[in-house]
């Protein structure tokens, strides 16, 4: 038994890992362009209109999600930037560990590169450019005037890589059950 998850860990793990961390790559490439593009055409705080519930903004975030720890007296840049570069290295084992499962792979590689494009961020600017804002009516309850905080492409792929763990682990118990 050992000798056979030894051997699927061993087969084609460089190729598969080279893959994932590509995939990671590009998300970080795609982040920081994007915020790159943010930064030199709008002034902080600035808005511009694209939809009746999209704008393009220039957003600031110190802190984790939704602000969270955004008034700190700035330990969290470090904080999170350790947590960033932690949660990196654990990925990488992760899937150096589980070459053959290709959505958890992809999961955590959009996990990975969202998380180190935020890393760049911190490193860099002391905080997050965030520059999507979206408006809903249904969410003026819980956000001021209907807009949910603003976030960037590397919040996006964070989110759908948790959503895509959670559908792996969702298709993992089914295949047990079977």
């Amino acid at each position: 038994m050992a000798t056979r998850a030894k051997a699927s860990r061993g087969s084609g793990s460089g190729a598969g890992l080279a893959l994932w961390l590509g995939l990671a790559a590009i998300v970080i490439l795609a982040d920081q362009v994007t915020k790159t593009l943010i930064v030199g055409a709008f002034q902080f705080g600035e808005s511009r209109r694209v939809t009746d519930f999209f704008n393009l903004v220039r957003a600031h975030n110190k802190g984790a999600a939704f602000s969270f720890l955004q008034d700190a007296a700035g330990w969290q840049r470090w904080v999170f930037v350790g947590l960033g570069l932690a949660a990196s290295v654990f990925i990488v084992w992760m899937i150096r560990s589980h070459p053959t499962q290709k959505l958890f792979c992809f999961a955590v590689s959009m996990i990975m590169g969202g998380a180190l494009g935020n890393v760049i961020d911190r490193l860099m600017h002391g905080y997050v450019v965030d520059f999507l804002q979206f408006r809903f009516g249904w969410l003026e309850p819980i956000f001021s005037g209907g807009y949910f905080p603003a976030f960037n492409l590397a919040d996006s792929a964070i989110t759908l890589g948790a959503a895509c763990l959670v559908l792996d682990e969702v298709m993992r118990v089914r295949r047990a059950k079977s």
